[in-house]
């Protein structure tokens, strides 16, 4: 692939909008290689987690069963190690040896609890509707977010073989993202009934998400500017589950390609397996994804001691 790109602004960050001492999280999707991209995740989040004094959870994000592959997990530990980045909970050994609280596969229970309490709250039907099919009868492009339109939402279907939906509430939902500043947000409108588990029994990655950071305890979310949309349906899905403030946000740009397209697991120059065999250290693939994102100016070797103070200095360039 060319030279990444960083896609978006240079970033300003509101300091006052985080957490006190908060629990953030690193929790990349065990569906392939890790990238610059996910480097550059790594980067904020241990930067904003140094600069409030707080704590990173390490999650392995498998709740897709088709895409999960070991030797991923297994590649995604190895390179977290590499490039120095530790959690503060759990050790990374903790995921080698088994079962661990932090794998989403590990605990399916607690999203099954997650529907119970939302069928006791509000409606939880059963859909048979494929992503072509809706596409198909809303008319929307192929490429964009198909908006669910209720269509099985009364038919009363069994849920065998069928996804699982949410109704959300039609409400506005308004946050001050760190980075990004003011949303305001109708998912509704936007998304309509939400997905909770696909055809294949798969569970969704916003039920997941949702339901790991109540558990967790963790009250500042570090993710890709990607993600900006998924910011008003997660705070009502949170609400709705009983979290009654939800966690601060701080969405940072994205890593990309000349075209402008975010990077992808297919860019196999940006995966960090890539850069470690070209002989790159591990202070300089940090440094890299932190310049791309505007974490810091120029390129130089980034230490992970070193990214608090990375976060000092961007408040200070504000």
């Amino acid at each position: 692939m060319s030279d990444p790109v960083r896609l978006g602004a240079a970033p300003r960050l509101d300091a006052s909008l985080l957490p006190e001492r908060p629990v953030t999280r690193f929790a990349p999707s065990v569906t392939g290689p890790l990238h610059l991209g996910h480097v550059a995740n790594a980067a904020w989040t241990w930067a904003l987690a140094g600069l409030c004094e707080g704590r990173v959870l390490l999650r392995l994000e498998d709740h897709d069963r088709g895409r999960f592959r070991p030797e991923h997990e297994a590649a995604i530990l190895d390179e977290l190690e590499w490039l120095g980045l530790a959690p503060d909970e759990p050790a990374v050994e903790t995921f080698r040896a088994g079962a661990c609280a932090y794998r989403q596969s590990d605990h399916p229970e607690r999203y099954e609890q997650a529907v119970e309490r939302l069928r006791a709250v509000t409606r939880v039907y059963a859909c048979g509707c494929s992503r072509r099919e809706l596409h198909e009868r809303t008319g929307q492009p192929a490429g964009e977010e198909p908006r669910y339109d209720g269509h099985c939402r009364e038919r009363g279907l069994a849920p065998e073989g069928r996804g699982l939906r949410v109704e959300l509430p039609d409400e506005e939902v308004a946050v001050t993202d760190a980075i990004a500043g003011d949303l305001r947000q109708r998912p509704a409108s936007q998304c309509g009934d939400l997905l909770l588990r696909d055809r294949e029994g798969n569970w969704s990655y916003q039920l997941c998400v949702v339901a790991d950071d109540l558990a967790e305890g963790v009250d500042l979310v570090v993710r890709g500017a990607d993600l900006l949309d998924s910011v008003g349906r997660q705070v009502l899905l949170g609400r709705l589950l009983g979290r009654e403030r939800p966690p601060a946000f701080a969405h940072h740009p994205l890593v990309g390609d000349a075209q402008g397209r975010k990077l992808s697991k297919t860019d196999g120059d940006a995966c960090v397996s890539a850069q470690r065999a070209a002989g790159r250290s591990p202070a300089e693939v940090l440094g890299e994804a932190a310049a791309l994102t505007g974490l810091i100016e120029g390129a130089p070797a980034l230490a992970p001691a070193e990214l608090a103070g990375a976060a000092r200095r961007l408040l200070s360039r504000a």
